[in-house]
């Protein structure tokens, strides 16, 4: 009788016999295949593009259809594209599930361990956008980056001007508005006059001149000249890079997939007139109308920029996913279910470091004090279980609209505040109707006169 191999689970189904996996690093990949079918069934590959491509091809000479590997940090985005390249059918597993499968050898590598657990169809690929959506994605975080970079240029502004006693931040709303920005400007361009400053005001400003004035009394050091000049240069670098990363965005939003027929209903009129703060510099809401087919910006909460992050993050097709119970359970949004002998334990979300789930708390808050459906859900959920869990909830039910919304072409209109609240009322008392029937009672309304205050 044939001694059987370390690892082998006879009882388990052999799902991808042709499974390879890489257990990522830093400057060495371990790989491992089958061992039927190479002597050496565990080799080391360095991280130079050519070993790579040695990778690819040792594992077509290996007769490899399917890899595996682990994600580390960014170190696994050039080996997952070469291989991708090459025609194998790669997957980016999370370390923390591959761990808690049990059954591991002490004598079994990383790389060894990965693959047994592919070939057996044990391990769940991440989800990465296509190729399209990654590179939208990529110039999105960028533009991100670029507005951090300036957001704290324009902090070392406000800290000269306050060093030098310009009190500008006080009198005007904000120092890189139209005000603000001429007065600086014209400052570091040699200007000291008070007067001359302040009749800079913009129209719309509601400081008065005379205030404005007063503010801009103050101690002007060279140093301190010195560091706003600085810091005005290299906010205004950060600016244009911005604008062309604008202009890469505008590109790769026209080049996603048209889902649109080409009798597209009109674009619905905006919710919110004006430009938001820090908005891309074209047209999102209607490019992203002409990929989707839908408005995305209808829903509240999700304005253009935010519609376009959201995107960026989970793509143009939802298909990766079943259904919306499936989507938000990704985005760790949905109320866990730790069962034990037929007793919950613990209905709390499980910990997530998703953008995208970071993007839905955030328009589940700037919608909180709206007259919406959805402000009137928050208020009521803050009010029982308290304003953490109500950013949670509300988030899931955004998150369940925008799935919606992308996958099965659904148009929302709201309800509003005062609709929800009747329907609410309703259920409420439809509730305890059922439940005094139950134990033979009957509800009825008091007259006006017997009312409790």
């Amino acid at each position: 009788m044939a001694k059987r191999k370390t690892g082998d689970h006879p009882d388990l189904k052999l799902v991808n016999p042709n499974a390879a996996a890489i257990d990522i690093g830093s400057t060495m990949h371990m790989a491992a295949v089958n061992p039927d079918v190479h002597a050496s069934p565990v080799r080391a590959f360095g991280t130079f593009t050519q070993d790579l491509h040695d990778l690819a091809d040792w594992f077509q000479s290996c007769g490899v259809t399917t890899v595996a590997m682990e994600s580390t940090g960014v170190y696994w985005i050039p080996a997952f594209e070469i291989l991708e390249a090459h025609g194998f059918d790669v997957i980016l597993v999370n370390a923390r599930y591959a761990k808690n499968v049990p059954g591991r050898k002490t004598d079994v590598s990383d790389a060894s361990w990965l693959r047994q657990l592919h070939s057996y169809g044990l391990l769940r690929g991440s989800f990465r956008p296509e190729a399209e959506v990654a590179t939208l994605r990529a110039y999105m975080r960028q533009r991100e980056r670029l507005t951090e970079y300036a957001a704290a240029h324009i902090q070392h502004m406000q800290k000269a001007l306050m060093e030098m006693n310009l009190q500008l931040h006080h009198v005007v709303s904000d120092i890189t508005g139209a005000t603000g920005t001429k007065i600086i400007r014209a400052i570091v361009a040699g200007e000291r006059d008070p007067d001359v400053l302040a009749g800079y005001r913009d129209v719309r400003c509601k400081s008065s001149v005379d205030t404005i004035k007063a503010a801009l009394i103050g101690n002007d050091r060279d140093e301190h000249v010195f560091a706003l000049t600085q810091s005005l240069e290299l906010y205004d670098f950060y600016k244009s890079q911005i604008e062309a990363c604008d202009r890469r965005l505008e590109a790769a939003v026209a080049a996603l997939m048209v889902r649109a027929d080409d009798d597209l209903p009109p674009l619905p009129n905006a919710r919110i007139k004006g430009k938001q703060h820090n908005a891309p510099s074209f047209d999102v809401r209607a490019a992203l109308y002409g990929v989707l087919g839908t408005d995305l910006t209808q829903i509240h909460g999700l304005g253009p920029s935010l519609a376009l992050k959201l995107v960026a993050e989970c793509g143009t097709d939802l298909r990766a996913w079943k259904s919306a119970k499936h989507f938000t359970s990704w985005l760790c949004l949905a109320p866990g279910n730790k069962i034990s002998g037929g007793k919950l334990l613990s209905s709390k979300t499980r910990r997530s470091s998703s953008r995208a789930a970071a993007l839905l708390r955030l328009a589940a808050v700037t919608i909180s004090r709206s007259d919406t459906a959805l402000g009137a859900f928050y208020r009521r959920l803050s009010a029982r279980i308290g304003k953490q869990k109500a950013v949670t909830a509300t988030a899931r039910k955004i998150a369940v609209l925008f799935y919606n919304a992308i996958r099965h072409g659904m148009t929302y209109q709201d309800q509003g505040a005062a609709a929800y609240d009747e329907r609410h009322r309703k259920r409420v008392l439809s509730n305890l109707q059922r439940r005094a029937k139950t134990m033979g009672f009957a509800l009825a309304p008091i007259q006006d006169g017997e009312a409790v205050s």
